[in-house]
């Protein structure tokens, strides 16, 4: 390996070294993600709770049928045109484009942009270990070693990469593909279609922003649907706020309707906490 490889590397391992102490946002960060994980969860115990009932014909989707939200698909959320390399790609082109799209992990394509592997930090560090690692006696380690050396050993993205890729099709759902990154402990999967063609690419902070209502939209629910159609009361006689899924409602209100309000309001989905301040009259 050059000098330059090796500066190189060297600046790409900096960047993936955990430092110490939170980032500015990082405890909403958190909150968002704890956020995420229900609503994954919540996802995944509706569809362990549905059981396997007589076949039956399918009911005809109708526009006019409004009742049923429509189940976020990854084609809505993920990101094009994905970013990729060939397969010849050099080792340090690799890392340049890394660096420049700020990527921790890129697909890797053939001649006919289908997907064959994911090259990543890990994977070019794996490189780098492997010119100066110093080797240790017993044979698991020597083993271990053997893989990496092998890992060192290549040039070009087809070599270093990890394959076979994880992907996901543009109609899966983003629950799925949230529970697909979550086991595999992956930050981006490339998105294909049947050919298995590069199509996009999904983030998990694009799977978050789909799962995770903001506070607007929670804020919006409970005045239109809960205070308007359901208690038939006036939103502008209340004040609502939302702040990383905590909600304050402040207002008189009929104390009897104040347990069932409150209630209503808990059962929200990505709703964290109801703070009231309600005053019956």
């Amino acid at each position: 390996m050059s000098g330059l490889e090796r500066d190189s590397v060297e600046r790409q391992a900096r960047k993936v070294v955990p430092g110490f102490g939170w980032r500015p946002g990082e405890e909403n960060r958190q909150d968002l993600m704890l956020r995420y994980l229900s609503a994954v969860a919540t996802a995944s115990a509706a569809r362990a709770d549905e059981q396997p009932s007589r076949p039956k014909e399918p009911r005809p989707v109708l526009d006019k049928d409004k009742s049923a939200p429509a189940t976020p698909r990854v084609r809505e959320v993920m990101s094009v045109p994905a970013v990729s390399v060939p397969g010849e790609t050099p080792f340090l082109e690799i890392v340049r484009t890394l660096s420049r799209e700020h990527l921790g992990a890129v697909p890797v394509v053939d001649a006919d942009d289908r997907v064959i592997g994911v090259v990543s930090e890990s994977d070019l560090l794996a490189k780098a270990a492997a010119q100066v690692a110093v080797p240790h006696p017993g044979p698991i380690r020597r083993l271990r070693e053997h893989r990496l050396y092998e890992k060192g050993r290549g040039e070009t993205a087809a070599t270093l990469m990890t394959s076979p890729a994880i992907t996901v099709a543009p109609g899966t759902t983003v629950a799925d593909a949230a529970w697909l990154a979550a086991r595999s402990r992956l930050k981006r999967l490339p998105v294909v279609d049947h050919k298995d063609r590069l199509v996009g690419v999904v983030s998990r902070i694009d799977l978050v922003r789909a799962l995770v209502r903001d506070d607007t939209k929670i804020r919006e629910e409970i005045e239109t649907r809960i205070i308007r159609q359901d208690f038939l009361l006036d939103p502008d006689a209340f004040e609502v706020t939302v702040e990383n899924g905590v909600v304050s409602v402040r207002g008189e209100v009929d104390g009897s309707l104040i347990p069932e309000l409150l209630e209503s309001i808990e059962e929200i989905d990505d709703v964290v906490e109801v703070s009231e301040h309600l005053t019956a009259h």
